[in-house]
């Protein structure tokens, strides 16, 4: 655990050095924070790959075992606000991360979404700050209903997320598929292909994939012949869903504890890094198993 640490905060000191607009803007008179954007990114990602979901935990926890590695730690309040300020910077530093990899490359990707819950009363639909946003959706994986949001990701086979959306539950799955390969810095290869379930159908939606140099390869929905690559999907399908319950089992994706639109975005961010982190340090240090999380939770909960 120590050694990615100190491997991430480097990696991430020297970006935000050689990058300063990834950072948040900050005046240039007044009072230097004591605790840096590098630091506090390291933070973020241990708190996430030990299982603690409570910040005040966390902090008491980082205080009594870490403190060779943090001289200073913030209170919770100030943790908290910075870490939703930082929200966009991490976002840019899991695409950066994951660009640093030898398989962000891949020419096969796995496309899924997966409930992100933000509530289970009518009251909390009605009055959460997330109202408007997060609506009812069904999960067919689990045959249940939900009231939250959707994490729409995009993967490698070794589950390196390559690009993600989080979207109201009921937003066109087919549609932010589209909106995330959009991005011009994805790192496309002749001959893409996307693994994706039956519900990312559709003659429009498979010819803008075929306009954008990308094979989508999914399973054949009732009443339609045998497609191409069905041998492929059993067992590379389950590969997406082996990354979402990664985010869900190790992560705790669903008790992120996001109250607002912000503090539900850096939550989801913060998951996202440290899930990068850890195959980006796995690759480098050339670890059999990638997306193994194995050496960086051994500590959890232990408080």
């Amino acid at each position: 655990m120590d050694t990615l640490a100190t491997a991430l905060y480097v990696k991430t000191d020297d970006l935000l050095r050689e990058s300063p607009q990834l950072a948040p803007w900050r005046p240039r008179t007044g009072i230097a924070p004591q605790l840096s954007d590098a630091e506090l990114v390291t933070l973020a990602v241990l708190q996430a790959l030990l299982g603690f979901t409570s910040e005040s935990r966390w902090l008491r926890h980082a205080r009594s075992a870490m403190r060779h590695l943090f001289p200073y730690l913030p209170q919770q309040p100030g943790y908290n606000k910075r870490l939703r300020k930082l929200a966009g910077t991490i976002s840019q530093l899991t695409r950066l991360l994951a660009g640093d990899t030898t398989i962000w490359s891949d020419d096969v990707w796995v496309a899924d979404s997966t409930p992100v819950e933000c509530g289970r009363s009518r009251e909390t639909a009605r009055r959460s700050d997330l109202a408007g946003w997060a609506h009812y959706g069904y999960c067919a994986s689990h045959s249940r209903w939900f009231w939250g949001l959707r994490l729409h990701l995009v993967a490698t086979l070794h589950g390196l997320p390559v690009g993600m959306a989080l979207t109201s539950a009921r937003a066109d799955e087919r549609q932010v598929l589209l909106s995330i390969l959009d991005d011009p810095d994805l790192a496309r290869r002749a001959g893409q292909a996307l693994i994706a379930d039956k519900n990312y159908y559709g003659r429009a939606f498979e010819n803008a994939l075929a306009d954008a140099g990308i094979t989508l390869i999914r399973p054949a929905r009732k009443g339609e012949p045998p497609r191409p690559g069905a041998r492929l999907l059993r067992p590379l399908r389950q590969v997406i869903e082996s990354v979402n319950q990664t985010f869900k089992a190790q992560l705790d994706l669903e008790r992120h504890g996001g109250r607002t639109p912000a503090g539900v975005i850096a939550r989801i961010a913060q998951r996202l890094l440290a899930l990068t982190a850890a195959i980006w340090h796995n690759d480098h240090t050339g670890q059999p198993v990638r997306r193994s999380l194995l050496a960086y939770d051994h500590l959890s909960r232990l408080e």
